[in-house]
């Protein structure tokens, strides 16, 4: 397996190849805010970004870094992750994978588990949608939170769900 030097040139390197390719141009900020977001494997915020790119690139604003993310999602170098109660996250391993989350402190990691690749997803019968992409996000406490709290459940935000698929 290559390290991950390696790792973070091929996507730098396919950053430029895929934005010639759509003839955009290849920014010295979404070099920088790809090579942060391969830096980490915690699935950062856009705020947690800021942080980091400001380092490399003071002056540099948060509308830059989610600009310059809602591009590498376009791309297809870089993923949104969502879960109900927290902001979304990004993700630089743009492989299929499912997420562990932890509902008191948001951390969220990924989860290689071999039952997890023999999940299917459902026909849907008779409603109308096709499902092009899934991720399963199992809900718990992080080994962190466990040591600091209570077993008890933590308290979980109020949020709005989706509806029920059944018609």
């Amino acid at each position: 397996m290559k390290n991950h030097q390696e790792h973070n040139q091929l996507k730098l390197d396919l950053l430029e190849s895929i934005s010639r390719e759509r003839n955009l141009p290849v920014t010295i900020q979404r070099r920088v805010v790809l090579n942060a977001l391969l830096d980490r494997d915690d699935h950062p915020t856009v705020d947690q970004l800021f942080e980091d790119v400001k380092v490399r690139m003071p002056g540099v604003s948060r509308t830059t870094i989610y600009r310059a993310l809602e591009t590498l999602v376009d791309l297809g170098l870089a993923r949104r992750t969502n879960h109900f109660e927290a902001s979304a996250r990004f993700d630089g391993n743009t492989d299929h994978h499912h997420h562990l989350v932890c509902r008191r402190c948001n951390h969220v990691e990924d989860i290689d588990h071999p039952s997890l690749k023999k999940f299917t997803p459902p026909h849907l019968g008779n409603i109308a949608f096709e499902v092009l992409d899934y991720s399963i996000h199992l809900e718990g406490l992080c080994a962190e939170c466990q040591k600091r709290g209570s077993k008890s459940a933590p308290k979980k935000q109020t949020a709005k769900r989706p509806r029920a698929l059944s018609r």
